[in-house]
């Protein structure tokens, strides 16, 4: 059977299905579309991106520039390149994790040419990579990285839930009742808070051995939004501005031998928690099984903490002892007791007073 391919060359089909050139007898690779589409499967760029860079000169193809769009290429036999870099279709998505420090931008470039988050990761190696979410320029801590899109918007987006843990020192002394109303959920500009996960921290879990500043707190916010400089406005809100804000945890990952300024890639594990939406950390998962805030004894409405020396009454207990245990309980209807000592009370004095004199008394009394 005579069929084309999408190269143009005429190919014979055997029984078995195998299909070779009418020509000769090399196999013909049927791995073949347009450059842009493969770039674009590649994570290189999008559709209209990779288009961007084959007209700017950036794409080569076995050595030749490749600006016309609708170029084709063998995606097994070809050897394509980006910017000097080659591209392979089946390297699959990367994902890896970055220890951002202070003073870089998380954006992949900065037309001012400011330090950004782009320096620290190896995006020549991994063309088409991003960061997941942003932090601040003076916020440290865990950022990722993926060429997985769809996994980016899946772990932004506000219904998925994602947990990410911020350890802050504000300014101020700061107690746990202090932060009831973050627990609670606070009204910010842009609208109310989801309740967050808070609590005060010593210097050893901050990771400050040398100890927290006088006229300061360490305290450690959970929230499952977004927003864009969220934690440091619930923080103003009451009263205690940050001074400086790490995040530690995303989505259940932590920094884990990476330093400061460097980054490693995922492991398989990690990957399938992210896919999976995440894990929650030890403060949040222990909030949704008790379906209470971990709030410290301090921190605890009074009225809890004095009800085991509260009199057995105000418990609703107002059984009264017996000497034998074996005795059985009589019940007392004190309203009936009561109905009981209105009807026999002694008559009031002004009554006595018109019977004395005759006179009939009022009507009601």
């Amino acid at each position: 059977m005579m069929r084309t391919n999408e190269v143009g060359e005429t190919c014979t089909a055997s029984a078995t299905g195998a299909t070779t050139p009418a020509g000769d007898a090399q196999p013909v690779y049927p791995h073949t579309m347009r450059l842009q589409r493969f770039l674009a499967r590649a994570d290189v760029a999008s559709r209209r991106g990779s288009e961007d860079l084959m007209t700017a000169g950036r794409v080569t193809v076995n050595g030749q520039v490749a600006t016309e769009l609708g170029t084709k290429v063998d995606v097994d036999r070809d050897h394509i390149e980006v910017d000097g870099m080659p591209v392979k279709l089946n390297q699959g998505a990367v994902y890896l994790m970055l220890y951002k420090p202070t003073g870089y931008l998380t954006t992949m470039s900065d037309p001012q040419e400011r330090p950004c988050v782009a320096d620290l990761v190896p995006r020549d190696r991994f063309p088409g990579l991003f960061p997941v979410g942003r932090l601040d320029r003076d916020t440290t801590g865990l950022l990722l990285f993926t060429t997985d899109g769809d996994l980016s918007q899946d772990l932004l987006h506000p219904s998925k839930h994602v947990y990410k843990t911020y350890q802050a020192l504000v300014d101020g002394q700061l107690t746990d009742r202090d932060l009831t109303p973050l627990r609670r959920g606070i009204e910010l500009d842009d609208g109310l808070c989801q309740p967050a996960i808070c609590r005060v921290i010593n210097a050893r879990e901050a990771g400050a051995p040398q100890g927290i500043k006088p006229g300061t707190t360490a305290v450690e916010v959970i929230i499952r939004e977004g927003r864009k400089n969220q934690v440091k406005r619930m923080l103003s809100k009451i009263h205690h501005p940050v001074i400086r804000l790490h995040r530690c945890n995303f989505a259940g990952l932590e920094l884990e031998g990476v330093a400061k300024g460097s980054w490693r890639e995922l492991t398989d594990r990690e990957v399938q928690i992210l896919k999976s939406g995440g894990i929650l950390p030890k403060q949040a998962s222990a909030k949704r099984n008790s379906g209470k805030p971990q709030d410290t004894p301090a921190a605890q409405p009074r009225f809890c903490a004095q009800a085991q020396h509260l009199p057995r009454a105000l418990h609703g207990l107002d059984r009264p002892p017996t000497r034998n245990a074996r005795e059985p309980y009589q019940h007392v209807n004190h309203r009936k007791e009561a109905m009981h000592d209105r009807r026999h009370r002694r008559p009031c004095r002004f009554r006595q007073v018109h019977h004395r004199q005759g006179d009939r008394p009022p009507a009601g009394l």
